[in-house]
């Protein structure tokens, strides 16, 4: 999953892939909070799963990654 979303990163928010860590931060990468919404939105319509984020603490690609992973699980 971890690579799915580094992926997804570099292609729409035009990061380079070997920026991204398990271990960097959104803020980090200059990734906002409208960025990631439109992130997870986008994966729950390609993976077909609901990822309720509003009581998640969730800083880094890892982090998120797990959390998906979790959820598809």
């Amino acid at each position: 999953m971890f690579e799915k979303l580094v992926s997804y990163a570099a292609k729409q928010l035009e990061l380079d892939p070997s920026e991204i860590t398990p271990d960097s931060t959104f803020e980090s990468l200059g990734i906002d909070s409208l960025d990631i919404v439109e992130m997870i939105m986008d994966l729950e319509s390609e993976l077909g799963v609901e990822l309720e984020m509003e009581d998640q603490k969730i800083a880094t690609f890892q982090e998120l990654a797990d959390f998906i992973e979790s959820k598809l699980n």
